[in-house]
């Protein structure tokens, strides 16, 4: 069984980055890989493994490479487009395959931010504000 320390190894991070689903045990770590503060790098990586062999493929098209250049670059840019304009639902539908409700991705970074806001918000009245 898995800690909340434990990450997926290599094998199985690629697995669940191509949309796999990993043990039960994984559960934990994946609602934090989809709600740390850098959750649309992690996505990003996510979209990386998918989008990597198809530019690699485009790019060995035979043809000029003035015309395979561009196309893996146009191919890449609406790859990721697509993949960041919807990647607060699939990180949703990600969480769903472990049990977690829709909205849990969501409300937890809505959570951790309201926290930290809050603390700069204290900083800043501490430093600016103070009453003399």
């Amino acid at each position: 069984m898995a800690s909340e320390r434990d990450r997926p190894g290599p094998v199985q991070w690629l697995w669940y980055a191509v949309g796999g689903r990993l043990p039960q045990a994984y559960r934990e770590w994946v609602l934090r890989d989809v709600t740390a503060r850098t959750w649309m790098w992690r996505h990003a990586a996510r979209s990386t493994v998918l989008l990597a062999p198809l530019c690699s493929a485009w790019l060995l098209l035979p043809g000029p490479l003035g015309l395979r250049l561009p196309l893996v670059l146009l191919a890449a840019l609406v790859g990721y487009f697509y993949s960041l304009a919807y990647a607060e639902e699939s990180v949703e539908h990600r969480l769903s395959k472990y049990g977690y409700p829709r909205g849990t991705a969501r409300r937890t970074r809505a959570a951790a931010r309201a926290e930290r806001d809050a603390d700069l918000h204290e900083r800043y009245l501490a430093r600016y504000r103070r009453q003399e």
